[in-house]
């Protein structure tokens, strides 16, 4: 098989009530969508003669819909589907989760052979830990095994807030880690020279996978827990210098009337995930909660931006 013509299928099974979601959610991993939505079918089918309708449509659950997308091998589809399932979970999503097109014992490998070490800002290099690396002077080097949590450095949103974590960070300052996925922004942030770091995600495999990459990068001083601060579960100090969340859209917004609570009066607010045609969304809620644009940056349609207080 050629691989540079593979794709592999990831398809998201979810209630009909939540498609909306859903959809936005693949689309940020790729725009081509494959949706199948029988709610509609018995309006359709009105005055239609139905043996003229395929019987698998007109037994569909009218309850159920699915979305697919379908990742170039090349573009680590590991990656991807890592990404889909945190942002679901992020947003409280009951879904079934299946792939195709490479063997289940490839799956969690398939994609390595293709994760190289990656510079993001003018500092940051993020190497996976099978990965030879010479650093070069003034380089700091993450070491980087994602696992199954969502957080190489290859995917755009990744990067964005990479670079953004590099430009905020200061000797002693203090991170909170929103979302944490890998660890990989919470652990750079510490590499860099950050004090008290705090990362944290909702979902117990990315926490474990985190804490596994502060042992590897010997970052002592990142703390990783099981959290959801729209919850406060557990409570979370406030008073950090930066909080990054690099979640998505819909989360940001509702996190945005909280972020006081967690940050710095002269703090630096982190936020990506967020697709280049909802920025302006976003950002009116973080304006209506009290924040400004310090700095924004596009890449490939992904947005990302540092906030400050008004």
């Amino acid at each position: 098989m050629d691989e540079n013509n593979s794709y592999v299928q990831i398809k998201v099974e979810c209630a009909s009530a939540d498609l909306e979601i859903v959809s936005g959610i693949m689309s940020m991993v790729d725009n081509g969508l494959m949706i199948e939505d029988y709610s509609d079918v018995d309006q359709i089918l009105d005055g239609v003669y139905g043996d003229l309708i395929d019987k698998t449509i007109l037994e569909a659950d009218r309850e159920r819909a699915a979305v697919s997308v379908f990742i170039p091998i090349l573009r680590s589809p590991n990656e991807s589907e890592m990404f889909i399932k945190e942002r679901l979970d992020s947003c409280g999503i009951k879904y079934t989760l299946t792939h195709t097109g490479v063997k289940e014992e490839d799956w969690a490998d398939s994609w390595k052979q293709y994760y190289k070490p990656i510079k993001t800002g003018k500092r940051l290099v993020i190497v996976p830990v099978w990965e030879k690396y010479d650093a070069q002077p003034g380089e700091t080097i993450v070491l980087m095994d994602p696992g199954m949590a969502f957080g190489t450095g290859t995917h755009e949103t990744t990067r964005l807030c990479a670079g953004f974590v590099e430009k905020h960070t200061t000797d002693g300052c203090t991170v909170l880690d929103v979302g944490c996925g890998s660890g990989i922004l919470a652990i750079a942030a510490a590499k860099l020279g950050a004090g008290k770091c705090f990362a944290c995600d909702i979902d117990p495999v990315a926490v474990k996978v985190a804490k596994e990459n502060t042992e590897l990068n010997s970052t002592p001083n990142v703390e990783c827990a099981v959290s959801d601060l729209l919850k406060q579960t557990p409570k979370v100090d406030g008073g950090y210098n930066v909080v990054v969340a690099n979640i998505v859209a819909d989360v940001v917004m509702r996190l945005a009337p909280d972020v006081s609570d967690f940050l710095a009066p002269d703090g630096v607010f982190i936020v990506s995930g967020i697709i280049a045609e909802r920025a302006e969304e976003v950002l009116a809620s973080l304006d209506k909660a009290g924040y400004k644009v310090d700095e924004e940056r596009y890449e490939n349609g992904w947005y990302a931006a540092a906030m400050v207080r008004k």
